[in-house]
């Protein structure tokens, strides 16, 4: 009988950059939140809401931070 090697499947990422991951997508999830809403119930009359802080500034720096973790969660090495 020969000898085989049982090598155990190793997962792509470490537990330290799959934490990275979750807190990326849920900083982006966010973003996207902040982003959603602004309707109006009447299309005859126009919603200055929509043109609220939350969606013109806020939503799009969360969503660039959280890709950006996303990145570093990526490049992280788990092994040190």
């Amino acid at each position: 009988m020969k000898d085989e090697q049982v090598q155990n499947p190793e997962f792509l990422f470490g537990k330290k950059n799959y934490i990275f991951m979750i807190i990326g997508i849920a900083v982006i999830s966010l973003g996207f939140i902040f982003m959603s809403g602004g309707g109006s119930d009447n299309p005859e009359v126009f919603n200055k809401e929509i043109y609220n802080w939350q969606r013109i500034r806020l939503a799009p720096t969360l969503v660039i931070v959280g890709l950006a973790i996303e990145i570093y969660a990526i490049l992280l090495n788990p092994n040190k």
